[in-house]
């Protein structure tokens, strides 16, 4: 008899741990993990130097910019929208921020801030656009990628704009300890991305939307602030990569960031967040930097002609899709 209550005891425990399993197992980070873990293990094995603390320290300082775009990028793709003008709002603000201290001589923090400014001012207006001009988000920041991109050339003269405080640096090749500052930034950044998402109504709010707008609209929702506010972080989240790029440049450049858009929404995508909004997790999009930065660091390592890297990197994020979406 004590045996049948030990068997029948175990049942729920049994349970209870299959369920667990499975929601591990579904849950949206899974697949990114697998996939850091599977491309780890590969890199590793093709390269020696791969598995060690320069290396890895090394590969977060890359990725510490597209990073941090991604971070607000995430914010609009769970709302259902898009934001291709980061890359050319970071280039916009750091020439910005180094006009304004080489050829206007204002003071480097107030420059910098300004050029916060700016990049948080065309999230806004894409913000604006897309809520209040019920305007498709991927039309308006096309349109705003190029007008940022144009104005940068215009005001640099297409050249980059050199001559910066020398204590600018810190932010892009500086540390504390061992650690690269445009790390610590991201994980910072990425603390407060989880908080806001997670731990805020603001956060409970932007799921909603990307999930069922007219259901969160009927439900008390304001959907027009809230896509003003993602756009608006998308906006900061660039002009705060301007200053990490600034940093490690030394310049403003005009031309900067180009592209960087499309892999921010790769990291967000690989991280395990729906594109069409209202699932992911911004630790997701972390693990999907951090993966492209491994893909990119290991084909450097073993020597692959950078073309073949783009074809490689394309084909990956493809396949990737595809089985998040099958998973699914």
């Amino acid at each position: 008899m004590q045996h049948d209550v030990n068997t029948l005891g175990s049942a729920p425990v049994r349970a209870s741990s299959q369920a667990r399993w499975r929601a591990l197992i579904h849950s949206p980070l899974a697949l990114p993990l697998a996939g850091l873990v599977v491309v780890s293990l590969l890199m590793g094995l093709a390269s020696d130097n791969f598995f060690t603390v320069s290396n890895w320290l090394n590969v977060l300082r890359q990725v510490s910019i597209v990073g941090i775009l991604a971070v607000g990028m995430t914010f609009v793709i769970l709302t259902g929208g898009i934001d291709l003008s980061v890359g050319a709002a970071m280039a916009l603000a750091g020439t910005l921020s180094a006009g304004l201290i080489v050829n206007s001589g204002l003071p480097a923090p107030v420059a910098l801030l300004a050029g916060i400014a700016l990049a948080v001012g065309i999230g806004l207006l894409n913000g604006a656009l897309v809520a209040w001009g019920r305007m498709p988000a991927i039309i308006v920041t096309l349109a705003t990628m190029g007008v940022a991109r144009g104005v940068g050339l215009i005001y640099s003269g297409g050249y980059p704009i050199s001559g910066l405080p020398g204590w600018i640096s810190w932010f892009g090749v500086g540390r504390i300890g061992m650690i690269p500052v445009p790390v610590i930034l991201m994980l910072v950044v990425y603390a407060l991305a989880w908080v806001l998402l997670q731990r805020t109504p603001f956060g409970r709010h932007v799921y909603a939307i990307g999930g069922n707008e007219m259901a969160a609209r009927l439900s008390g929702v304001k959907t027009t602030r809230i896509k003003l506010a993602v756009y608006a972080i998308s906006g900061f989240t660039s002009g705060l990569a301007a200053i990490i790029l600034t940093g490690r440049l030394m310049s403003g450049q005009p031309n900067a960031g180009v592209g960087f858009e499309l892999d921010a929404i790769a990291a967000v995508v690989l991280g395990g967040t729906a594109i069409a909004g209202g699932r992911g997790l911004v630790v997701g999009t972390l693990i999907g930097a951090v993966l492209l930065g491994i893909l990119n660091n290991g084909l450097n390592l073993m020597g692959i002609n950078p073309y073949l890297q783009d074809i490689i990197r394309g084909v990956i994020i493809l396949l990737a899709i595809y089985i998040a979406r099958e998973w699914r």
